[in-house]
């Protein structure tokens, strides 16, 4: 028995030309939201240990900042994929956006007050923002069709970078406008931080319309009712998601681990803070700007062959980081802007594997769960990589994230071939 649709549905799922007027529109709207997300997301990171730091006067808890964001973007990942399931993309981004912007504000409170409780409270809040500013690329995709999604996830991405690298450069002239106005100068990239997390809310809240989510699953139904006559249960294709998953949280790891020890690295081998911020400056262009061209690549030649390609690309990285002398800036600008390329081809193909494998119905639970391990998985590679370090050396972690690297690759051919046996079979 067909399911019968509100008449602004029925004419969406009727019309394939109005599908891709919408898929445009959507795209836009994220790519919008992703500007200012950025800036919200890496003003706010740049001065958050130093505030800790401030209020305590101990180094010591230079990481609890870094930790509260990832246990709060990893506990808003599962809600904000849960609240975009139930009641649409719109209301899901804009309500972790919000809450990040919101966070914000309570870090700039907690300043004035020196309430070092309402800044643990207020980080751990504006990591929700963090979380929502990686999900909003999945919103791109609802309805793109297989040949556009990598695409779409791609310029999500390229915007994004906009932002990020607007709001660290920013920091100097928040600080200076913050201290006009009588908030401490560490709380002005927050004031930057709660103005882009809030109106990239603002923006998806008020212009997301119609819900592309929503449309999405809409047609999906229709589509299996003219096939079958009948709506049977969706589900996910569960290897699919699996591995989609493996190749995200994987490189996540190696990724994370390599880059969060490079510095101290540097440090050890004489190089200065100049040095430090250059390699890091071309890890992160590496990590977003190959998005132009990574997911019409996606698109073209395929998910799997991109992402052993990413496996690839992470084992050159962790060879050069290994073997390369400590004391060339070269060497370690390379081998750091092929672990942002490994990254990049990872993440991108990664996720799309994710929505090829879930139905619009279940989708944004999924990828939300999914995120959530991308989160803690980050945050473990950035906790363990400092004690292999401590134990051992930085070649080592680096041969380690080389060894997980070759495993991903070992995973997607083992996987390909189970595929292509099963087609075979059928």
């Amino acid at each position: 028995m067909d399911q019968k649709q509100p008449l602004w549905i029925q004419e969406y799922i009727d019309s394939p030309e109005k599908q891709q007027q919408l898929y445009k529109k959507t795209l836009f709207i994220v790519i919008l939201s992703q500007i200012f997300g950025g800036a919200g997301l890496a003003a706010g990171i740049t001065v958050g240990a130093l505030i800790a730091q401030d209020m305590l006067g101990t180094e010591s808890v230079g990481g609890i900042p870094v930790a509260l964001l990832t246990l709060g973007s990893a506990g808003a990942a599962l809600l904000v994929g849960r609240l975009s399931q139930r009641f649409g993309r719109r209301f899901g981004l804009a309500a972790g956006f919000l809450t990040g912007g919101l966070g914000a504000i309570g870090v700039i409170l907690a300043t004035l007050f020196n309430s070092i409780l309402l800044l643990f409270l207020s980080l751990f809040l504006y990591g929700s923002g963090t979380a929502t500013n990686l999900q909003a690329r999945y919103a791109g995709t609802d309805l793109a069709s297989p040949k556009q999604r990598g695409t779409a996830i791609s310029m999500a991405m390229v915007f994004t970078t906009l932002g990020a690298v607007a709001g660290p450069n920013l920091v100097d002239v928040m600080g200076n406008f913050a201290t006009s106005i009588g908030i401490p100068t560490l709380a002005g990239p927050f004031i930057l931080g709660a103005a882009a997390f809030i109106l990239a809310g603002v923006v998806l809240l008020v212009f997301l319309r119609p819900d592309s989510l929503i449309v999405a699953s809409a047609i999906a139904i229709a589509q299996e009712q003219k096939q079958s006559n009948k709506v049977e249960n969706p589900s996910n294709n569960k290897k699919g998601v699996a591995l989609g998953a493996s190749v995200m949280v994987l490189t996540q790891f190696v990724m994370v681990s390599i880059m969060t020890m490079t510095p101290i690295h540097m440090e050890h081998h004489g190089h200065g803070l100049r040095e430090v911020g250059l390699v890091i400056g071309f890890h992160i262009g590496a990590m977003y700007l190959p998005s132009l061209v990574t997911g019409p690549l996606i698109d073209k030649v395929g998910r799997n062959v991109m992402a052993i390609a990413a496996g690839g690309t992470l084992i050159l990285s962790a060879c050069v980081a290994a073997f390369a002398p400590g004391d060339s800036l070269l060497f370690l600008i390379f081998a750091l802007i092929l672990l942002g390329i490994g990254w990049n081809f990872g993440l991108i193909s990664g996720t799309t594997l994710i929505i090829d494998s879930t139905h619009p119905s279940t989708r944004a639970k999924t990828q939300g769960s999914v995120d959530v391990l991308l989160a803690l998985f980050g945050a473990s590679g950035g906790a363990l990589s400092g004690v292999i370090v401590g134990y051992f050396n930085y070649a080592t972690l680096s041969i380690i994230g080389g060894v997980l690297a070759l495993i991903l690759i070992a995973i997607l051919i083992w996987s390909f071939k189970i595929n292509k046996s099963a087609k075979l079979v059928k």
